[in-house]
């Protein structure tokens, strides 16, 4: 690992007018996991932050090309570099933080006179590592130990930090996930004790470190431990409603763990966040609807259910109104029925209305997340990939006149006829000539051929037509088979 020569450049210039600087925070984690992955893919820093006893106005006068619009004594610099990760590097004055009344934002940021107060009041010993720019480290906390060890520990007494920032309770967690790590016993028991908090923090914040979690490899552990420690009744306390609840003949885990189950499975397959979170709340109706016990309970309507509650749970947590309809989209509809020769083409086209075609492959992606999370061994037998086939061949334009450059009433104004068979048969023809060559879909070309045509005699256009309607249907049955090849389906 190197440290870029855009932060090598930022350290040096700051040095060079008389202050200390140092790399800090995240990417000396990061920087760090890199080096001790030994050749392996390590963790690159993503963003590159440094600290100096300079005040922010003399960062400026250092680095003309910066700004300085915050309450927290960081000062962006420009470097000029092409890499967006580097275009823009923040240099923050050491700073010590007082008491923080409302959980979420220090009363007040006070300059530090030293190093060692700047990273004594940072949240976690992984995090309070810094580095010079000959990659000299600076370590009062045993960082690099808990890094060996994959331990999350906060920085001094966890519960001072916590009540600091409650948000810091949701970030330990997040760092477990990522790294897959384990929270120290004590951090773990503070978490515990000072949960309750997190009701002090911004829906946008808790949303922003949740889908963190939910994107991580180990989502699944994520969660399970978001409810371990206490913290998931403040974000989806609807999930914690399905912890115990038992299923039915079709099911070996409770509701809880058959959600947990399809999370694993999509963190596994690296799907994308919409199907992640679908998977998670697509059956969260379920106590809502249950009826009977054992192998004959029902579930009846919970995907409706659970659709309205998807709603109010993802706007609780302030997520777009595009990503709102979607998941919730997702959960509504991912009960649907197919089974091959049962269904017809007509109610897959109803479901791809409703759903919309651009969301079909995410919604049987959930579907898989659902089996796999019911306890079967296949995400997607036969019967999903004949759907696959029909969806596609649904969604696609049929083969007609209506994909040609001109249309009935066109005719009959450029040849000064009447509506009749003639028409129809002109209109045959001139689609035999586009699917030969698509080049030949223009009006001019049409209109012209058109002409022609309507001097042949009615035996002669109804063979042309005849001729024209056997190509039609050859085009069809090859893309249709070629289609069924791609699913593995007769």
């Amino acid at each position: 690992m190197i440290i870029p020569k855009e932060v090598k450049n930022i350290i040096g210039k700051l040095e060079k007018a008389g202050f200390k600087a140092y790399i800090v925070g995240g990417c000396v984690r990061d920087f760090l996991l890199a080096q001790r992955s030994l050749g392996e893919v390590g963790l690159a820093p993503q963003d590159w932050d440094v600290t100096t006893n300079a005040k922010p106005e003399e960062i400026q006068k250092v680095f003309p090309d910066s700004f300085y619009e915050n309450n927290f004594l960081t000062v962006t610099a420009r470097t000029g570099s092409k890499d967006p990760k580097l275009a823009e590097i923040e240099i923050t004055t050491y700073r010590f933080e007082a008491k923080y009344s409302d959980k979420r934002h220090p009363d007040e940021v006070k300059y530090a006179d030293k190093l060692e107060e700047d990273l004594s009041r940072r949240d976690f010993t992984v995090n309070a590592i810094a580095m010079d720019g000959k990659k000299k480290i600076i370590d009062l906390f045993e960082g690099q130990k808990d890094l060996d060890n994959k331990i999350i520990r906060t920085v001094g007494n966890a519960d001072e930090r916590f009540n600091e920032d409650a948000l810091r309770m949701l970030r330990a967690v997040r760092f477990a996930t990522t790294l897959d790590f384990k929270i120290e016993e004590n951090t773990a028991k503070a978490i515990k004790k000072n949960s309750i908090w997190l009701e002090a923090v911004s829906k946008e914040r808790i949303r922003d470190e949740f889908v963190k979690i939910i994107m991580a490899d180990k989502a699944a552990d994520g969660i399970e431990l978001l409810r371990e420690l206490g913290l998931l009744k403040f974000i989806i306390p609807e999930l914690l409603e399905n912890y115990g609840v038992a299923q039915n003949k079709h099911h070996i885990y409770d509701c809880y763990m058959h959600a947990i189950k399809a999370l694993e499975f999509t963190a596994k397959k690296k799907l994308n966040m919409y199907v992640r979170i679908a998977s998670l709340l697509h059956d969260v109706g379920k106590p809502r609807s249950k009826a009977g016990e054992g192998e004959s309970a029902t579930f009846y309507n919970h995907e409706i259910i659970g659709a309205r509650m998807t709603f109010q749970i993802l706007n609780n947590l302030k997520f777009s109104k595009k990503e709102v309809e979607k998941i919730t989209k997702l959960v509504r509809f991912h009960l649907f029925y197919y089974n091959v020769d049962e269904v017809g083409e007509a109610s897959v086209r109803r479901l791809v209305k409703n759903v919309g075609p651009e969301n079909m492959e995410e919604l049987l992606q959930v579907r898989q997340a659902d089996r796999i999370g019911s306890g079967v061994p296949k995400a997607e037998p036969y019967k999903l990939r004949h759907l696959k086939y029909l969806v596609e061949k649904v969604s696609k334009d049929p083969i007609s006149v209506k994909m040609i450059k001109i249309n009935g009433n066109d005719l009959m104004t450029v040849l000064g006829v009447k509506p009749g068979p003639k028409i129809g048969q002109i209109l045959d023809i001139l689609l035999g000539y586009v699917l030969d060559d698509p080049k030949k879909n223009t009006k001019v070309f049409l209109e012209k051929e058109a002409k022609k045509l309507a001097n042949l005699s009615e035996i002669e256009l109804q063979k042309l037509a005849e001729k024209s309607k056997e190509e039609k249907f050859e085009v069809q049955n090859k893309a249709d088979e070629s289609v069924k090849q791609k699913y593995w389906v007769k």
